[in-house]
C-alpha cells in the first residue's frame, strides 16, 4: 500500500490516488488533495464532499444523477465545481474509493 502527504499527514492511497482509509479524511486533506487537482474548493464543494462521503458510508450508490437529485447542485454546476471527471475528482477529494461507474 503507497502513501502520500496531504496537509501534513501521511494518507494511504491506492496507485490511482484514491484513499484507502476514509477515516483519514477531513477538510484540511482535502483542501491540499484538491490543490494538486487544480482546485480551491468553495462551500458548494465541501457540500458536495460532504454528500459524497454521507452517501458512501451508508453503502449507496456513487452517481452522477444522485447528485442532480441532491439539492445541493444541478449536473450542470458539478461538471463547474470539478471539470474534467466530475466523479472521480469529486471522490478523490471526498477521500472515498472511485465508483465502480467510473472507468
Amino acid at each position: 500500500m503507497a502513501q502520500k502527504e496531504f496537509a501534513g499527514q501521511l494518507i494511504d492511497v491506492n496507485e490511482e490516488g484514491y484513499f484507502t482509509n476514509p477515516q483519514q479524511w477531513n477538510r484540511e486533506v482535502a483542501a491540499a488533495v484538491a490543490k494538486e487537482e487544480g482546485l480551491d474548493l468553495t462551500d458548494n464543494h465541501y457540500a458536495i464532499l460532504e454528500f459524497l462521503r454521507n452517501r458512501y458510508n451508508s453503502g449507496e450508490a456513487l452517481s452522477i444523477r444522485s447528485i442532480n437529485k441532491s439539492g445541493i447542485v444541478d449536473v450542470k454546476e458539478f461538471y463547474s465545481l470539478f471539470p474534467g471527471a466530475p466523479l472521480k475528482k469529486s471522490t478523490k477529494i471526498a477521500g472515498i474509493p472511485k465508483p465502480s461507474s467510473c472507468i
